[in-house]
């Protein structure tokens, strides 16, 4: 009798099982989904949570069943709020077993895109700048391994219609691979274009550029070639400083690179190092923008199909937050995808850059004709 007891009881105490699991979801604004998973047995108290946190069921909302061995979360009118970590746990005596599923809203796109590059394209070859400056020139910065060569690989791969990687890259690097300043321009076989990009040492912790250096680069004193000293900024009796920079020597927009996958991991010395930038160019009225890269690392819908990527609640977020650390408006953010691992050419990841060129090419020239009308 005690024997028999002694298996009834043991057996009460089995720790329940999981025969299947929650899975991962994408799911469109406003569509009803339903998780679901199912026990090894009947016999087992389940619980749901949300974000670490009990799930309050709202009527009309949320309906928890279980339908047998099967447990069921069913949530109607999916909206940005829905967004989550869900966590189902099945318990039994004093045994219990958890899973978890990872919910991600595809919104409404709130910004758009064209996604077709020949317009854009041509627009951009065809553009007249002011005759007060021979180019539109761009300085970009940020921390290292953000991409900020990699941003500009890609912008002469769109130009030159074929993988282009002289701009020595660092993405995923803790230390910065560029040594040197260096300005590269935008051709192809048949003719330049007006614009030119200067590739700055990356910030880093301890280390990297000196926000006076890049403050020098923006006002023009800085010659091409100068080599980066993290510990001493370039000094006035330098063979690399320009006394007397011209319209022409000075930087016409910032573009400040962040990945968008560590918005919230950068390291504070790095982040208050690029705020003092961003100050310095406000007071010279320089235009900034921010080209947010890696997307496809920060969120799984845009990894899967880039022309979601304004579907994606996490980059909209992660662009409020970068917006939020670098005071800048939201409008002058662009989530962007460089090449690094595609070694053919993607229109999507054309057109989501050109689509930020056009913005900020228009700006540049807009200083440049401003300034050369206050001289």
């Amino acid at each position: 009798m005690l024997k028999n007891l002694g298996l009834y009881w043991g057996s009460t105490q089995t720790k329940p099982e999981f025969v299947t699991v929650l899975a991962d979801k994408q799911v469109e604004h406003g569509q009803d989904f339903i998780l679901t998973c199912q026990a090894n047995t009947a016999d087992v108290t389940v619980s749901w949570e949300k974000n670490g946190q009990k799930l309050l069921c709202v009527e009309g909302k949320h309906k928890m069943r279980t339908i047998g061995t099967n447990c069921v979360l069913e949530i109607s009118n999916a909206v940005e709020g829905d967004e989550g970590n869900y966590t189902v746990t099945l318990s039994k005596g004093l045994g219990s077993t958890s899973c978890s599923a990872l919910v991600r809203i595809i919104l409404k796109e709130w910004r758009t895109v064209e996604w077709k590059q020949e317009r854009m394209l041509n627009s951009l070859k065809t553009f007249k700048i002011c005759n007060e400056v021979q180019e539109l020139r761009f300085l970009v910065c940020g921390p290292v391994g953000a991409g900020k060569s990699s941003t500009i690989n890609t912008i002469r791969s769109i130009f030159e219609g074929r993988q282009f990687s002289n701009c020595m890259a660092a993405a995923g690097s803790t230390t910065s691979h560029t040594l040197c300043y260096e300005r590269f321009k935008i051709a192809n076989e048949e003719r330049s274009f007006p614009f030119a990009f200067n590739d700055i040492m990356g910030a880093e912790k301890d280390s990297g550029v000196l926000s006076e250096d890049i403050i020098s680069a923006l006002k023009g004193h800085m010659r091409e070639g100068y080599p980066f000293n993290p510990q001493t900024p370039l000094s006035e009796s330098s063979l690399y400083y320009n006394k007397n920079p011209t319209l022409s020597d000075q930087m016409h927009c910032l573009v400040f690179v962040m990945p968008a996958d560590k918005i919230s991991t950068q390291d504070e010395e790095v982040m208050q190092k690029m705020k003092s930038v961003m100050k310095a160019a406000s007071s010279m009225g320089i235009p900034q923008v921010v080209f947010m890269t890696r997307v496809d690392l920060a969120c799984p819908i845009p990894k899967e199909k880039l022309k979601n990527v304004y579907k994606s609640k996490k980059i909209k977020d992660n662009m409020q937050k970068c917006s939020y650390e670098l005071g800048v408006t939201v409008n002058r953010i662009f989530p962007v995808l460089n090449y690094h691992e595609q070694i053919h050419m993607d229109e999507d990841i054309n057109c989501l850059m050109l689509d930020a060129l056009t913005q900020i090419i228009y700006w540049a020239n807009d200083y440049v004709l401003k300034k050369s009308s206050q001289q």
